[in-house]
Parts: structure tokens; C-alpha cells; sequence
């Protein structure tokens, strides 16, 4: 599909994607269909490319993924911000205490949802919120809705061993230790060192006793420490679920990008299935902030082919299932298990979240007797 990146003002664009959507909506009951459905969608991906600045390929990326109509709301959702969220830090205050005490400081807040017991929605402060004296204190960090959900399909528990495969900066390791109550161990890696000293300021702000900091290429680090109860990966990727955060990616990033990322995004999560105690089912949590299908349920199915592993029910029952088929693929059926988050339906940022289950050694014998038969 080719599309004209250049034509028209954005006044004359907007109006065409509406009509042009009018009729795409009611195509079926028309009886005047002068032009064939193909040259209308090259022509709204024109406009929408136009329109949004996106680069052309990633237009018809998402036009594949959803219907014409969805597709502008989530362009549309994708311009705007997302809204303010922190994240109580109960290892040294309550949610309720921290709310009074930035009340008090005249900053406009509300829980975030119900599926949350730490989070705080800030709508508007007349102070800077990274910058209180609260924040300074450790009593709260600055992290986004959908960034919290990954440690909540992990579930980790007290006194467990785990590892967060790429931590930096280290938000949801920092959520993994609350939640373990400062117990077990949390082993927080990651490839860049430099990018690990903001991983160790926030640890260290926020009360974080349990906590190992070390750096290696999460592809290779079975080779250096395995037996963990749980494994996080939130995987290096496009960005493409945030891009109300970072403009240039919808001008930048292109669908090369995207294979060359589903390609580490692979090795990773074998890794992070390979670190996992093969003495009983271990949990791995995989995540993205991408929208892409090829960084998401393609690297899902592959390590479903490659591993002993099944998919089991994030507990994130307010998102959207995933993708089963896409165009001429099928994926697994249990693959409506993982998550999908979208700016336009639960105004946070584009996510992804799948959780695993390792099969147990009695597990893996049953599997091969049924795979023999």
C-alpha cells in the first residue's frame, strides 16, 4: 500500500478521515461504492499519516491491527498524555497517609482504580510532584499505570528469590521488594551500566534492603545465576504503546526496527524461562510497552515452541485479551491469557503482558508421553 506523506493542511485531512471513515462504517449497505475498499483505506492511511505525522509504514502497521475507526482513536489517544500516577511505597508510609500529605501541599489527586491498592492519580499540584519533600523521603514513586501491572501479574511473595532480567531504572524492582516486605532477595540486571546508577539511587530512596544490582546481557545470564522462583522481563522495544511520552518515535521507528527488536526480544525471554528453578513451576512474567504484534504475541508463541512452558491468567482482568489470529497467523489458543493496554480504552500507556508457568519435571514427563502418542 502506497500513501502520499505530504498532501493537503490538516483542516482538509481531518475532514476527509471522517468521511472517509462514514463510509468505510456503513460499506456493506451502500449501493454507491465508486471507489473499491482497498483505494478507500490507501487513501485514510494517506491522511492518517499525514494527519498524525507517522511514518507511512507504521500507519498501515496499525490499520492491520485495528479497524479504521479504532485506528484514529488510538492516533488520536496517542497525542494526548497520559495522566500522572505514583505509586506509594508502603515500605515506609500508607497510601492514605501519603494522599493527606500531599493533599496538604495542594496537590489534586484520587486512588488510581480499584485494581490498585498503591496507586494515586494526580490530576493537577501546585508543586513539582518529582520534587516534594515526600518524594525526596522515599514515601512514593513517580511510575505510570500500566508499568505497575507487570509486578502485579508476577505476584511475588515474601521471602522468594527473584529477578528482573532489565531493571533499569529500577520502578518495578522497587515495586517486586515492596511487595516481598524488604524479604527473599530481588536481583535487579541490566546490560548498561550507566544506566543502573538511577536503579540504585531509586532503591536506595526508597528503603530497598533486599535488592542486588549487577550487570550482564540478560541473554547470557542462565550462565550466571539461575534457581529463581519468579523472572521479570519488561523488554527493551519500540515504544510504540508510548508515544504520547515520546513524539519522534511514531516518525522514527519503522518496521525494521521492530523485527530487529523481536529478534532480542526472543533470546530474552528464553533467558528469563531458562532462569527460573526447573525443580517446580516457576512464574516469568514478559512484557512491553509496544503495541506491535510482532514484539508481543509473536515472541509469546515462539517461546511457546521453544520451551516447556504454558500460559496461565495474568490477573489483570480489566484489559484486553490478545490476539489469537492476525491476518494469516494463529497463535495458541491460550494466548487470550495475556493482556493488552491501550491508550484509547483505559487511558494509560499501550501494553503487553504475559505470564508464564514453567512446567514442573512431572508436568514436562506427561507432556512428552502425549507428544509420543
Amino acid at each position: 500500500m502506497e500513501v502520499d506523506e505530504g498532501r493537503d493542511d490538516p483542516a482538509v485531512q481531518w475532514t476527509r478521515i471522517q468521511e472517509t471513515l462514514k463510509t468505510l462504517s456503513d460499506w456493506k449497505e451502500r449501493s454507491d461504492r465508486s471507489k473499491p475498499r482497498a483505494a478507500l483505506m490507501e487513501e485514510l492511511a494517506a491522511d492518517l499519516t499525514g494527519y498524525y505525522g507517522y511514518l507511512g509504514e507504521l500507519t498501515e502497521l496499525f490499520l492491520s491491527m485495528f479497524s479504521p475507526a479504532e485506528c484514529v482513536e488510538f492516533m488520536d489517544a496517542s497525542e494526548k498524555p497520559r495522566p500522572t500516577v505514583v505509586r506509594t511505597n508502603t515500605l515506609k508510609t500508607r497510601r492514605k497517609d501519603l494522599a493527606q500529605a500531599l493533599i496538604k501541599r495542594g496537590v489534586h489527586l484520587s486512588p488510581l482504580a480499584k485494581w490498585s491498592k498503591v496507586g494515586l492519580l494526580i490530576a493537577e499540584s501546585e508543586v513539582p510532584v518529582g520534587a516534594t519533600p515526600e518524594y525526596l523521603a522515599g514515601h512514593y514513586m513517580l511510575q505510570s499505570a500500566a508499568s505497575q501491572c507487570p509486578v502485579l501479574a508476577l505476584a511475588p511473595a515474601p521471602g522468594e528469590r527473584i529477578l528482573e532480567l532489565a531493571a533499569a531504572p529500577g520502578g518495578k524492582s522497587s515495586y517486586i521488594a515492596q511487595l516481598m516486605k524488604n524479604t527473599g532477595a530481588v536481583v535487579a540486571n541490566d546490560l548498561k551500566k550507566e544506566r543502573h546508577k538511577a536503579t540504585v539511587a531509586n532503591l536506595h530512596r526508597l528503603g530497598v534492603t533486599n535488592a542486588v544490582v549487577c550487570c550482564h546481557d540478560g541473554r547470557a545470564f542462565p550462565g550466571v545465576m539461575g534457581g529463581f522462583d519468579r523472572v521479570l522481563l519488561d523488554a527493551p522495544c519500540t515504544g510504540l504503546g508510548v508515544i504520547s511520552r515520546d513524539p519522534a518515535i511514531k516518525g522514527q521507528r519503522t518496521v525494521a526496527d521492530i523485527q530487529k527488536l523481536a529478534h532480542l526480544q526472543k533470546e530474552l525471554l528464553l533467558a528469563a524461562i531458562d532462569s527460573v528453578d526447573d525443580k517446580k513451576a516457576g512464574v516469568v512474567v514478559y512484557s512491553t510497552c509496544s503495541v506491535s504484534i510482532l514484539e508481543n504475541e509473536d515472541v509469546v508463541q515462539y517461546a511457546l515452541e521453544k520451551r516447556r512452558v504454558r500460559l496461565v491468567p495474568t490477573g489483570l482482568a480489566f484489559a484486553k485479551e490478545a490476539f489469537t489470529r492476525y491476518q494469516r497467523k494463529r497463535y495458541h489458543p491460550s494466548m487470550n491469557l495475556c493482556a493488552r493496554f491501550y491508550p484509547h480504552t483505559h487511558n494509560m500507556d499501550g501494553f503487553f503482558v504475559a505470564k508464564f508457568e514453567k512446567l514442573s519435571p512431572k508436568d514436562k514427563k506427561r507432556k512428552h508421553q502425549d507428544d509420543d502418542a
